[in-house]
């Protein structure tokens, strides 16, 4: 046979699996009438669990794994569509509708905000470009921000999320799950790293190097090439360009921006010295309240799933069914739990969206924990 003949055979199979697939839905259709009639959620996953085993055992050795895949993607198609029926809602739904009406239509240029460092931080730098005029606390810790926010001292706090070279802050993460907060905007700050000293230091004199670990990673092969230089890991850049203009040491340097170099009046012995010239960190900035300003397209969530096979599949399917992309997608280890992550999503879908609702009601039924982290643009 012929390769087309081969296709002709698979456009005949194709065109039978359409009507039975219309033919499913519409039985779908009842059932889900009849569960909004006896009040019964859309996901039975005893159900499931049942019709995988068996047509797994129907499929036979050889097509097994292919049809459970088949099947799952199927069930979710099927689970997705009568939510979609019944407008399934997140229990997020009147939060998220209060939030839209309720949040000023225009983002505040004047505010108070926390950020971790001392002037010069790329966090402030990160502040400036989403604020007009923001009057800066300065916190030592990541935590010190989510502390400022939740006790009122500071409205809003800007935190560096991940960086296009070294990857994600994971600590943000963790303290994003710990604090019930919001993100409410996000920005990207190209970071060009510099190697800056005291005044009248050589390079060739330099013993020790501070910075923060991420600009450490970031400018790791720059590093590699020197040789008895010590790295040492501080709270940040900012901090470490500080630290070298108070110390009374002349054979230190510090790994900051150009601008640290202006403010703590340093030499900068080599500049561009991080990996790639493509190098941006993005920031978040957090709220303690749930703020949606107009033009929400995208959404952050956390998700822990049921600690068994095809659970995160499950999660991922209905994205996929409705046509939603996922532009991140991050797994942190649950704190006294082996082998259990919690899953950090970012997806671009608009806040207006009819799907969006849906979405969020199916992936809290498929969660163990389910947190609603905001729905934001992204200054660029």
């Amino acid at each position: 046979m012929k390769i087309e003949e081969y296709r002709n055979k698979i456009d005949s199979i194709d065109t039978q699996l359409i009507d039975l697939l219309k033919e499913r839905l519409s039985v779908a259709a009842e059932i889900a009438e009849y569960k909004r009639e006896n009040g019964l959620p859309v996901l039975d996953r005893a159900r499931e669990r049942q019709l995988l085993n068996k047509v797994a055992e129907k499929a036979g050795e050889n097509y097994e794994a292919e049809a459970k895949i088949f099947f799952s993607s199927m069930m979710g198609i099927s689970r997705a569509y009568q939510s979609k029926l019944l407008g399934v809602k997140s229990s997020y739904a009147e939060k998220i509708d209060a939030a839209i009406n309720s949040t000023e239509k225009v983002f505040p240029e004047n505010a108070s905000v926390a950020c971790q460092g001392v002037e010069g931080a790329y966090s402030q730098q990160a502040c400036e470009k989403l604020f007009s005029n923001p009057s800066i606390m300065f916190t030592n810790t990541w935590e010190g921000v989510f502390q400022a926010v939740n006790s009122g001292l500071c409205h809003y706090g800007i935190l560096p999320l991940e960086n296009s070279n070294a990857g994600s802050v994971n600590r943000i993460y963790d303290l994003l799950a710990k604090y019930n907060f919001s993100i409410v905007r996000s920005t990207r700050i190209h970071v060009n790293h510099a190697l800056l000293v005291k005044k009248g230091t050589k390079f060739g004199n330099v013993k020790e190097i501070f910075s923060h670990e991420q600009a450490i990673k970031q400018c790791s092969e720059f590093l590699s090439k020197l040789k008895n230089v010590k790295v040492t890991v501080c709270e940040n850049t900012a901090m470490a360009a500080k630290m070298v203009a108070e110390s009374e040491r002349s054979d230190i340097a510090a790994i900051s921006s150009k601008l640290c170099a202006q403010l703590y009046n340093l030499d900068v012995a080599d500049e561009a010295i991080q990996n790639v010239d493509n190098n941006y960190t993005r920031f978040i900035c957090i709220s303690k309240n749930l703020e949606i300003y107009p033009g929400a397209n995208r959404t952050s969530l956390m998700i822990v799933t049921p600690h068994k096979p095809g659970a995160l599949y499950n999660v991922l399917s209905q994205f996929n069914c409705h046509g939603i992309n996922v532009i991140k997608l991050e797994s942190r280890p649950l704190p006294g739990k082996d082998f259990e992550f919690m899953f950090y999503f970012d997806i671009d879908v608009s806040v207006y969206s009819p799907k969006f609702q849906v979405l969020l009601g199916q992936l809290e039924g498929e969660a163990e924990k389910f947190q609603y982290l905001g729905s934001y643009i992204e200054v660029i």
